[in-house]
């Protein structure tokens, strides 16, 4: 399975990944952001969904869970979820809200937060670390299914130096 590491020097850097990882996507990618508050999974998934087309605003979901963005993915419609978990009570929260069925092969799922939820999420197929490094990030993304490691195949990004 495809494995990645970098260092992002700073906040372009991250936004750089995300527009790369924009660039890799296919529908049905289910996409689990680990690390602390503040490594960034936000800002990632922001530049992400920037760099995929959509031109509004992207805001986190922290209070309402889940947000749902539509873009065009090689000319086809395709809704990308962004969850944050971060307050949910546990795993019960996320099925009683009827999460599980957004993860359809159709949509693009990015979870903020997975262990939230880690007994009832549907396998990843990316695994995404950030960590806090000096004034940068250290990243490593794991790829773990067979579309997750075609994905990272597709992973076009040179770490600023």
């Amino acid at each position: 399975m495809q494995h990645f590491t970098a260092h992002l020097h700073d906040e372009a850097g991250t936004a750089a990944l995300g527009a790369a990882l924009a660039r890799a996507l296919a529908p049905g990618l289910a996409i689990y952001l680990h690390g602390d508050l503040g490594a960034g999974k936000t800002a990632l998934t922001r530049a992400l969904l920037h760099a995929a087309g959509h031109a509004g605003t992207v805001k986190s979901p922290t209070y309402t869970l889940s947000e749902p963005y539509a873009i065009q993915l090689d000319g086809r419609a395709v809704n990308v979820i962004h969850f944050d978990l971060y307050r949910m009570g546990g795993p019960e929260e996320f099925l009683d809200a009827g999460f599980r069925e957004d993860f359809n092969g159709d949509n693009i799922c990015i979870v903020e937060w997975p262990e939230k939820a880690d007994r009832v999420l549907p396998p990843a197929d990316i695994n995404l670390f950030l960590t806090v490094s000096g004034n940068g990030r250290d990243v490593e993304l794991q790829a773990s299914t067979a579309l997750g490691n075609s994905c990272l195949q597709r992973l076009k990004f040179a770490p600023n130096m």
